[in-house]
């Protein structure tokens, strides 16, 4: 059981010994814990740490301090970024994609250790791309080889380029992209399908593959760069794309259908497995949200644990294994609400801190809570309790919206990317014109 004790600092115990001393407790207690904490005062040392081991403490409240919002330079016109965010465990740092959704596909790094956010520049360019090749955007996650080089895939941004009706340039396909940062080269590894936009990928971190799905077909992709292979394993829904896909620590990598069941392409086999049953949802929750299946991830490999939260808000935790589709839990809905109805919230995003509660921000696409309507708030979730709180909330012209999945540094730092409520970029009409921006939250230390 993990203990929330911090922020710390000393607070004297009265052994039973007569000898007083000291251990760390958290700053703010509650009435019910300074009880507590009085009755545990004539204890032994070691009974007072199992004890708060097995009751464990609120730890102080999560404040401003503890978020930020870093902007993207050299970008003016930057108006969105969706879930084309990513961490190097090998260089410590953090990726993400951003556009203007006309002209401008910008690709950005952040180094933890100096607080810097740097323009890497701009994917036409990086990759000395054609006019025929024009991209809309960067709507896959960055995720990290076992190479050590950051991969991507590519998107048509707006609607108008998919389906070659109203934009006189068309759209080719999406591309996949791979970034050393080694060398600071991006490489163009080629077209996926034509015409098709790559929604989102994964990567099987043993051997290096990709998995990916195109929109609007649905076809699920595997690719293996050491090879420059591409396969097309069919079309595994309709009418709309589920756009998120997630691997596990065993090479695994998952996908869901148009009936919201696994799809798993497993390691050792090298087969895709289907799950004959749908992931858990409320009574009467509607077709467009079961179809649009998992909207976010974080994993807890330490606990053997990948936490899930679906378009129908509810968060599941999966114990995935290595052959064989592993164990589902159901761990109840994003938000106790009374006003609207439970499958109703937003929420494309999720991070687990150090503490080992998720962090998740509820709002976006007109769905807010209630009470909040107009605002976007940050949720604690503890998997143990199973309990959830509001700990902030943003007015719109601050935070409109929330992507990202388990992006956590070496020093338990969360990321995501944000947007806010703009009105200029609004006015020129593209897909999710706001004002976009990285958020960095630490849960259980103030950011500097």
């Amino acid at each position: 059981m993990t203990s929330r004790l911090a922020p710390f600092k000393f607070c004297n115990v009265l052994l039973s010994t007569g000898s007083p001393r000291s251990i760390y407790l958290p700053n703010s207690q509650s009435e019910g814990e300074k009880v507590m904490l009085r009755k545990m005062a004539v204890l032994p040392l070691i009974t007072v740490l199992v004890l708060l081991d097995f009751f464990p403490l609120s730890g102080a409240e999560i404040t401003s301090k503890n978020i930020r919002f870093v902007d993207y330079p050299d970008f003016p016109d930057a108006h969105s970024s969706w879930g084309s965010i990513g961490y190097s465990i090998k260089y410590n740092k953090v990726f993400i994609g951003v556009t203007n959704h006309r002209d401008k596909v910008g690709l950005f790094d952040y180094d933890p250790d100096k607080g810097k956010m740097r323009l890497c520049g701009f994917l036409p360019q990086l990759a000395n791309l054609r006019d025929w090749q024009w991209q809309g955007k960067v709507h896959s996650q960055i995720v990290e080889g076992p190479d050590g080089c950051m991969y991507f895939t590519t998107d048509g941004g707006e609607t108008r380029m998919l389906y070659l009706m109203d934009h006189p340039r068309s759209y080719a396909g999406g591309y996949f992209f791979k970034w050393d940062p080694a060398t600071e080269r991006l490489t163009n590894l080629g077209m996926a399908l034509r015409y098709e936009s790559v929604k989102d990928i994964t990567i099987d971190r043993l051997s290096g593959l990709v998995m990916g799905v195109s929109f609007p077909q649905v076809h699920l992709l595997l690719y293996d760069p050491a090879k420059n292979d591409l396969r097309d394993l069919g079309r595994v829904g309709s009418a709309h794309v589920p756009r998120v896909l997630f691997s596990d620590w065993f090479g695994n990598m998952y996908y869901v259908d148009w009936r919201q069941r696994l799809i798993k392409y497993e390691h050792d086999t090298g087969k895709l497995l289907f799950s004959p049953d749908s992931l858990p949802a409320f009574p009467g929750t509607g077709g467009y949200s079961i179809i649009t299946g998992i909207t976010a991830y974080a994993e807890d490999k330490s606990n053997g644990a990948i936490y899930l939260v679906t378009y129908g808000s509810k968060l599941l935790k999966f114990s995935p294994s290595r052959l064989g589709f592993g164990r589902m839990e159901d761990l109840g809905g994003i938000f106790d609400g009374k006003l609207k109805q439970p499958f109703s919230y937003y929420c494309p995003n999720l991070g687990l801190g150090d503490n080992g509660m998720l962090y998740y921000f509820i709002g976006g696409h007109g769905n807010y809570v209630e009470g909040n309507q107009d605002r976007n708030v940050l949720m604690e979730f503890d998997p143990q309790k199973l309990t959830r709180r509001i700990v902030l909330s943003f007015p719109l012209s601050e935070l409109n919206e929330v992507t990202g999945a388990g992006v956590k540094d070496s020093s338990g730092n969360l990321y995501f990317c944000g947007r806010r409520d703009d009105p200029r970029a609004e006015a020129m009409g593209e897909s999710g014109a706001s004002y976009p921006f990285m958020i960095i939250l630490n849960p259980i230390k103030e950011l500097k």
